[in-house]
């Protein structure tokens, strides 16, 4: 008999555990901060979102909470979420049913990009141009993301192309369909983040892409077969060898 039956969405679950681990790995993780959610009713209402005060490193696909941003009794729960948490994630699934997925972290490079006068995201190279039209910046950082706060952030992601939020002087969020989908997103807009940081840092002029170039090739992302899928099950086999715990 499966152990884990009589839990709901268990294998959106363990593709959620997946990407916290991952992300852990990664140093895209900050103390027992950030969060990621994952949508589970046709509305978009419900979803699995991470427990307050555990370390990315230590989820586990049951540990996972499901709520409902319709809810106001949540934050009075026994296992109620982080309140910014719960103002973030619950703002931006009532919003925007679209957004199924959601990752929000304080990422190294991101969050330097984050921190610039100017937070855009040129397409300077292939992984940066995956991002191209796809990025709004949040220029009106109010303090922490609680409902208020949170509920004015989410605004900016009501165009369905919209992909990723730089949150001036926060840090980043990300949306896509699938935990595989965002995920890929958010390694992708880290790894495009510290390119162009690092381009900055010597100096010497950019070499930019034309924008039907830049594109076309992120529409080449867009669908590109299976690649996000394919990225989530390497991560999933490369756990099931050493952390097998992330799908318990």
């Amino acid at each position: 008999m499966n152990q884990h039956a009589n839990i709901t969405h268990w294998a959106e679950r363990v593709d959620m555990s997946a990407a916290f681990r991952w992300s852990a790995r990664l140093n895209m993780h900050e103390a027992v901060a950030n969060h990621f959610s994952l949508a589970v009713n046709d509305s978009g209402s419900r979803f699995l979102i991470n427990p307050a005060g555990r370390h990315f490193s230590r989820i586990n696909a049951s540990g996972l909470i499901e709520i409902d941003a319709n809810d106001p009794a949540t934050m009075n729960r026994p296992d109620a979420p982080d309140p910014t948490a719960w103002g973030l994630h619950g703002a931006l699934h009532r919003a925007c049913p679209h957004a199924r997925c959601a990752m929000h972290v304080h990422s190294i490079h991101a969050t330097v990009l984050a921190s610039l006068a100017d937070s855009r995201l040129p397409a300077i190279d292939q992984n940066s141009a995956m991002f191209h039209n796809r990025v709004v910046v949040d220029d009106h950082y109010g303090g922490m993301a609680f409902e208020e706060e949170a509920a004015r952030c989410v605004q900016l992601l009501s165009d369905p192309k919209i992909t990723t939020m730089v949150m001036g002087n926060h840090g980043v969020l990300i949306i896509g369909r699938t935990v595989a989908e965002t995920f890929n997103r958010l390694y992708y807009f880290e790894r495009a983040a510290e390119t162009y940081i690092r381009a900055l840092q010597t100096g010497q002029p950019l070499r930019y892409l034309p924008d039907d170039v830049a594109e076309k090739t992120a529409q080449e992302w867009e669908t590109y077969p299976a690649f996000a899928d394919d990225h989530l099950r390497e991560i999933k086999a490369l756990l099931d060898s050493d952390a097998p715990d992330y799908a318990h």
